[in-house]
């Protein structure tokens, strides 16, 4: 395909659900879009991501303020379909290893900005979800009514029915795509693993923990943190919990089809990688990671997993979220960012402004790549 564009047209690489978001977004604002994606859609971080929707514990004002925001697009696409099985808000329940003081701070520093939290623990829990087991609950726990999950992939076929109806052009298993620049060092394009190079006015590399990779030949640095995780979805049980729990040994949402996701960070160690890049880890490890959902769960004594997925989650090397336009390299943005679940919705809106319009948005201004500079 030539490099020559038509006006308005976007080449976004990466098909988990920040770049299908802004692929959506900028097809509202009636640019041309392609979006590319090394395999298929929704096959790397976004497929095993917990997916909580939160703004809790101890971070930044301006992250909290954008996930915030995050929260807020999918409260509105909720209330548009309250019975969606896949977008739902019961809140969030959370407590450390018999650890009080940590409780209480993080209490603490939720209230002070106006975080809904409130203290809970094994006498009152019920009360909130009676499929919680309460004798395993912590004496002091948290309670964020506000907070809600959401299925990635499910969001994304959703998302993607509009993307076929605004003529988006998807590019699935194009393998490992680089940007192209031309003389004066702006991104014309995205160029494909097999040659083929699709022209863009402007590029968005959201390759979740591939990002820094796939602009370091351009000659920017950023800091890459991506730890290894796993995501377990479980056999369908008769009653599920309906709060996300994060617990000391488990973290649990529910999910389509009375099912429930399930992941932590105790096991990294046992993930190994083989010669051909493939992840694993011993069944006996994942059928650990689901006897501690038992244990913290009424009536799941025959819970089961039913698959899982490995891989890196994506988290830059200072934690905050990487967003907007290289300032050496004119015409390619970038998304790179933990909590791709919570601020999917936002980031996509915001970045599709900011490539339509030229026009920075004051919210990401903390975002920006070149802050990596110095």
């Amino acid at each position: 395909m030539s490099l020559d564009n038509e006006k308005k047209s976007t080449v976004v690489l990466g098909g988990g659900i920040i770049g299908i978001s802004t692929a959506v977004h900028l097809l509202r604002r009636g640019q041309q879009v392609t979006l590319i994606t090394e395999a298929e859609l929704v096959s790397g971080a976004s497929g095993r991501s917990l997916s909580w929707l939160n703004s809790a514990a101890d971070r930044t004002l301006e992250y909290h303020a954008l996930r915030m925001a995050g929260i807020d697009r999918y409260r509105t696409l909720f209330a548009q379909d309250p019975s969606r099985d896949w977008l739902r808000f019961d809140g969030g329940l959370f407590w450390g290893e018999n650890k009080q003081q940590e409780t209480l701070a993080r209490y603490n520093y939720e209230t002070a900005h106006g975080y809904d939290s409130h203290l809970t623990g094994k006498h009152s829990v019920e009360k909130i979800d009676p499929q919680v087991a309460a004798s395993a609950v912590a004496e002091t726990a948290l309670f964020n009514p506000g907070e809600g999950w959401v299925s990635l992939p499910h969001l994304a076929n959703f998302l993607m029915q509009e993307f076929y109806r605004l003529d988006g052009q998807l590019i699935e298993h194009a393998g490992k795509s680089s940007v192209v620049t031309d003389a004066g060092g702006k991104a014309i394009g995205i160029k494909t693993n097999n040659g083929e190079t699709f022209g863009g006015e402007t590029v968005l590399v959201a390759c979740g923990p591939q990002t820094p990779d796939v602009v370091a030949p351009l000659g920017v640095t950023i800091p890459n943190d991506s730890p290894l995780s796993m995501l377990v979805l479980t056999k369908p049980l008769e009653k599920t919990s309906k709060v996300v729990m994060n617990t000391p040994r488990v973290a649990i949402r529910p999910n389509p089809g009375k099912t429930l996701a399930l992941d932590h960070d105790w096991y990294e160690s046992s993930i190994t990688r083989d010669a051909n890049g493939e992840y694993s880890i011993p069944e006996t490890v994942v059928n650990q990671l689901v006897a501690e959902a038992v244990n913290v769960l009424n009536g799941a004594e025959q819970l089961q997993a039913a698959s899982w997925k490995i891989g890196l989650k994506p988290i830059p090397g200072d934690g905050e979220p990487v967003l907007g336009e290289l300032a050496g390299v004119p015409g390619c943005f970038v998304a790179f960012t933990h909590s791709g679940a919570t601020l999917a919705l936002i980031i996509g809106e915001l970045l599709a402004s900011e490539i339509a319009t030229g026009q920075k948005h004051p919210l990401l201004s903390t975002f920006r790549p070149e802050r990596f500079d110095a």
